[in-house]
């Protein structure tokens, strides 16, 4: 046999597999012993015709016969026992091979469980140095190295938001100072205020960044049961201008007690961020029906009509700055990306329907709150 190259891996599959196999042709051999019933030799025949030797040559046919007979048993024995080994050796060897195997499966759901969001965890796998713990070990160390990049990628969101705020701030006292004075020229007031509305979206995406970049960190310390319905409420209240403005029919059905567990703050934006797109991008006299329920998860359904689109257009909604269609061109692309970011930080889902007939369906399912809002 072939030298084996270093670790202990191929060394114990060989050794469990020979010693199978070993035990196989011991217990086959065993067994064939046993079924043979002795060892019998033959007896050969003297030359001549006269009585004695007669009897001598039936009583070696009559010793043939019964050797034939043994041979046939022998076989068929012998045929038997390796059928049973065989299963035998096939059960055995599935069994060892499942307890060798057992840390690799055990290192294959731990990594499986590990997400975005539980960076931080790692497998820690003890036992001998051997090609299961330096796999273990070499997964612990990318791990590591992404817990890092993922947080270096998330505080530079943070922090460049924060740092953007200042001048974005300067700016707007320079255009107040600009048009306060006596008599400012009409293009200053102009350019001031289309300069406003520059400042403003910008200061719009800025927050976008932080509350996404706070939904993606999975930072839930102020986590309480929160009610979608006075969320709802809540977001429609504040767009009642918009709403009024478009002539907009809404319909809510949201039970009292649709509720979940978590940010309040985060969970606010949620629900105000599907309810602002669904009202912002709606037609004008459209319609707009948000319902709730609570089974096993908590879920809530906002649905608007509209144009009809296309599915694989609408699955790209959650990435930032994906908009849908050359109306949307004015929005900053973050608010359902937010929704599904501050979802998943919460262990829920937001799937995106294109309606058959027109609009578009943002089925938000979240957990049931742990205590009654």
């Amino acid at each position: 046999m072939s030298k084996l190259r270093g670790g202990t891996i191929g060394v114990r599959f060989t050794i469990l597999y020979a010693a199978v196999f070993l035990v196989s042709g011991v217990g086959l051999l065993v067994l064939t012993f046993l079924l043979s019933g002795g060892r019998m030799t033959d007896v050969a025949p003297a030359p001549g015709l006269d009585s004695a030797q007669q009897h001598v040559r039936q009583l070696q046919d009559q010793l043939a016969e019964v050797h034939a007979q043994q041979a046939r048993r022998l076989l068929a024995g012998s045929l038997l026992a390796l059928v049973v080994m065989a299963v035998v050796s096939l059960l055995v060897g599935r069994v060892l091979a499942r307890r060798v195997l057992r840390p690799l499966r055990t290192i294959t759901s731990a990594t499986r469980r590990i997400s975005a969001d539980s960076l931080d965890r790692r497998l820690a796998v003890a036992g001998p140095a051997d090609e299961v713990k330096g796999l273990a070990d070499t997964i612990d160390e990318l791990l590591e190295r992404l817990e890092v990049s993922f947080a270096a990628q998330r505080r530079f969101a943070a922090n460049a938001s924060h740092e953007l705020r200042t001048p974005l701030t300067t700016m707007r006292a320079s255009l107040d100072v600009a048009v306060a004075k006596p008599d400012p020229a009409a293009s200053t007031v102009a350019l001031a205020d289309r300069l406003r509305v520059q400042l403003d979206r910008v200061d719009h995406l800025l927050d976008g960044f932080l509350v996404l970049a706070r939904a993606q960190h999975g930072a839930l310390a102020d986590s309480a049961p929160v009610d979608l319905g006075e969320l709802v409420e809540t977001a429609l209240h504040d767009l009642s201008g918009e709403v009024r403005a478009k002539g907009l029919t809404v319909v809510v059905d949201v039970p009292p007690g649709t509720a979940t567990q978590g940010s309040p703050a985060l969970l606010a934006r949620l629900v105000g961020n599907v309810v602002d797109n669904a009202v912002t991008h709606n037609e004008a006299g459209g319609w707009v029906r948000v319902s709730g329920s609570v089974s096993e998860q908590t879920e809530l359904v906002v649905e608007t009509g509209g144009a009809v689109f296309e599915q694989r257009e609408v699955d790209r909604l959650t990435q930032p700055f994906e908009r849908l269609g050359g109306e949307r061109i004015g929005s900053s692309g973050l608010g359902l990306s937010i929704v599904a970011a501050i979802a998943a930080a919460h262990g829920g889902h937001v799937a995106l329907l294109a309606r058959p007939e027109g609009g578009l369906r943002v089925s938000i399912t979240l957990p049931v709150a742990a205590v009654p809002a």
